[in-house]
């Protein structure tokens, strides 16, 4: 990101606190009219600072984003591959659940171009490592990608987004045992 003036700084700062404060109420497609307004700044200088809704709400997520991908270094310390890399998609799954609609952002459009920060990103580089001890460990299948395993995660966000008696902790233990080999399948399902 480029150098901005000291004004240009106070107002995308202040846009980013509106949309927090709008996301946290009304979800990430709030108004970004009425987040403008609330940042006490014009339309115009919100989408001259944020050219689609996707990068402001990059914006404000980008420090729990951060933190939720650092949690797969710290599981991969403490705990086995196979509950490691489940105990972190759990950890995804809350945080898309307390954060209605970002589900929608984690999702990577086709020919997207990501200029700087992108949380997909950030959370893809955090699963790999942990995909891949779990593999090496032969407690998830060969085949499976961290595209994969996110895409699960957001699927059962979205869904639980758009129906709040979806059991979303229930579904997530499902897919990790669709992509666990047979004999692990048990076990990882169980993990606390």
């Amino acid at each position: 990101m480029k150098t901005l003036r000291a004004d240009a700084q106070r107002s995308r700062e202040r846009i980013v606190q509106a949309a927090e404060t709008a996301f946290r109420r009304h979800g990430v497609e709030a108004s970004l009219e009425a987040i403008a307004k609330d940042a006490g700044v014009g339309s115009a200088t919100l989408h001259r600072h944020f050219r689609s809704r996707r990068e402001l709400v990059e914006a404000v997520f980008r420090g729990s984003t951060n933190a939720v991908a650092a949690e797969a270094t710290r599981l991969a310390a403490e705990q086995p591959p196979g509950p490691a890399l489940f105990h972190w998609l759990q950890a995804v799954l809350r945080y898309t659940l307390a954060n209605r609609g970002l589900a929608t952002t984690l999702v990577p459009l086709p020919d997207e171009n990501h200029e700087g920060y992108c949380g997909h990103d950030a959370l893809s580089a955090a699963a790999e490592p942990l995909l891949v001890a779990a593999k090496s460990a032969g407690q998830v299948r060969a085949d499976v990608t961290a595209v994969d395993v996110l895409s699960l995660v957001n699927a059962i966000s979205l869904l639980a987004d758009r129906d709040p008696g979806a059991d979303a902790e229930r579904l997530l233990g499902l897919a990790i045992t669709g992509i666990a080999p047979s004999a692990c399948a048990e076990q990882l399902g169980r993990a606390p």
